[in-house]
Protein backbone atom coordinates (compact mmCIF):
# COMPACT_ATOMS: atom_id res chain seq x y z
CA UNK A 1 0.00 0.00 0.00
CA UNK A 2 1.48 3.28 -0.88
CA UNK A 3 1.53 5.93 2.17
CA UNK A 4 -1.46 8.53 1.88
CA UNK A 5 1.78 11.49 1.83
CA UNK A 6 2.70 10.28 -1.51
CA UNK A 7 0.54 12.16 -3.88
CA UNK A 8 1.34 10.51 -7.26
CA UNK A 9 4.46 8.08 -7.67
CA UNK A 10 6.75 10.92 -7.89
CA UNK A 11 5.74 13.45 -5.52
CA UNK A 12 4.74 14.44 -1.89
CA UNK A 13 1.33 15.60 -1.27
CA UNK A 14 1.83 19.36 -0.58
CA UNK A 15 -0.71 19.49 2.36
CA UNK A 16 1.10 16.59 4.40
CA UNK A 17 4.11 17.52 3.01
CA UNK A 18 5.40 20.13 6.15
CA UNK A 19 4.05 17.47 9.28
CA UNK A 20 5.93 14.41 6.91
CA UNK A 21 9.18 15.74 5.77
CA UNK A 22 9.62 18.89 7.08
CA UNK A 23 7.77 19.04 10.97
CA UNK A 24 10.54 21.06 12.22
CA UNK A 25 10.89 23.56 10.23
CA UNK A 26 8.96 26.89 9.84
CA UNK A 27 6.29 26.48 7.78
CA UNK A 28 7.44 29.20 4.40
CA UNK A 29 10.57 27.14 4.85
CA UNK A 30 8.26 23.89 4.48
CA UNK A 31 5.59 25.34 1.75
CA UNK A 32 9.10 26.13 -0.67
CA UNK A 33 10.22 22.84 -0.19
CA UNK A 34 6.57 20.84 -1.03
CA UNK A 35 6.67 23.77 -3.89
CA UNK A 36 10.03 22.86 -4.95
CA UNK A 37 9.80 19.36 -5.23
CA UNK A 38 10.90 17.45 -9.15
CA UNK A 39 9.96 14.11 -9.82
CA UNK A 40 11.66 11.31 -7.65
CA UNK A 41 14.55 9.27 -9.66
CA UNK A 42 12.20 5.95 -9.18
CA UNK A 43 14.19 4.40 -12.09
CA UNK A 44 17.16 4.11 -9.26
CA UNK A 45 15.04 1.94 -6.95
CA UNK A 46 15.44 -1.11 -9.70
CA UNK A 47 18.90 -0.48 -10.08
CA UNK A 48 21.74 -3.11 -9.69
CA UNK A 49 24.42 -2.42 -7.38
CA UNK A 50 27.41 -5.07 -7.60
CA UNK A 51 29.79 -4.16 -5.00
CA UNK A 52 28.10 -1.94 -2.21
CA UNK A 53 30.36 0.54 -0.65
CA UNK A 54 28.92 0.11 2.53
CA UNK A 55 30.28 -3.62 3.04
CA UNK A 56 34.35 -2.47 2.01
CA UNK A 57 34.43 0.98 3.20
CA UNK A 58 33.33 2.87 6.45
CA UNK A 59 30.71 4.73 6.77
CA UNK A 60 28.85 7.41 9.09
CA UNK A 61 24.81 8.01 9.76
CA UNK A 62 22.72 10.42 10.86
CA UNK A 63 19.86 9.32 12.70
CA UNK A 64 16.65 11.62 12.33
CA UNK A 65 14.84 10.31 15.42
CA UNK A 66 11.65 11.96 14.13
CA UNK A 67 12.05 10.95 10.68
CA UNK A 68 8.11 10.71 9.45
CA UNK A 69 9.60 9.25 6.14
CA UNK A 70 12.11 6.62 7.06
CA UNK A 71 11.17 4.79 10.62
CA UNK A 72 14.05 6.02 13.29
CA UNK A 73 13.99 1.87 14.02
CA UNK A 74 14.25 1.21 10.12
CA UNK A 75 17.49 3.93 10.21
CA UNK A 76 19.11 2.17 12.69
CA UNK A 77 18.23 -1.27 11.39
CA UNK A 78 20.14 0.47 7.80
CA UNK A 79 23.15 1.99 9.57
CA UNK A 80 23.47 -1.08 11.73
CA UNK A 81 23.83 -3.57 8.79
CA UNK A 82 26.28 -0.95 6.98
CA UNK A 83 28.41 -1.05 10.37
CA UNK A 84 27.91 3.06 10.12
CA UNK A 85 29.31 5.09 12.68
CA UNK A 86 25.94 6.65 13.97
CA UNK A 87 24.53 9.56 15.61
CA UNK A 88 21.30 10.41 16.60
CA UNK A 89 19.51 13.79 16.60
CA UNK A 90 16.38 15.14 17.53
CA UNK A 91 14.54 16.16 13.79
CA UNK A 92 12.81 15.35 10.72
CA UNK A 93 13.53 13.90 7.23
CA UNK A 94 14.60 17.59 6.69
CA UNK A 95 17.30 17.42 8.99
CA UNK A 96 19.92 18.79 6.51
CA UNK A 97 17.90 21.96 6.86
CA UNK A 98 16.70 21.87 10.18
CA UNK A 99 19.85 21.06 12.00
CA UNK A 100 22.70 22.12 9.41
CA UNK A 101 25.22 22.14 12.66
CA UNK A 102 24.60 18.71 13.18
CA UNK A 103 25.10 17.57 9.78
CA UNK A 104 28.17 19.52 9.23
CA UNK A 105 29.69 17.79 12.36
CA UNK A 106 28.99 14.47 11.29
CA UNK A 107 29.99 15.20 7.91
CA UNK A 108 33.56 16.25 9.87
CA UNK A 109 33.29 13.52 12.06
CA UNK A 110 33.56 11.45 8.72
CA UNK A 111 36.33 13.22 7.26
CA UNK A 112 38.65 12.77 9.71
CA UNK A 113 37.89 9.23 10.59
CA UNK A 114 38.62 8.47 6.73
CA UNK A 115 42.10 10.76 6.65
CA UNK A 116 42.82 8.90 10.16
CA UNK A 117 42.12 5.15 8.56
CA UNK A 118 44.13 6.68 5.36
CA UNK A 119 47.09 6.81 7.02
Amino acid sequence: MVPSIIRSRRFLDKAKFSSSFAADLDAEKAAFMADSQVPWGVEALSGTITDPAWKTKPSWYLVATDDKMIPPPAQRLMSKRAGSTVVEVAGSHAIYVSQPNAVAALIEEAAKGVKVAAN
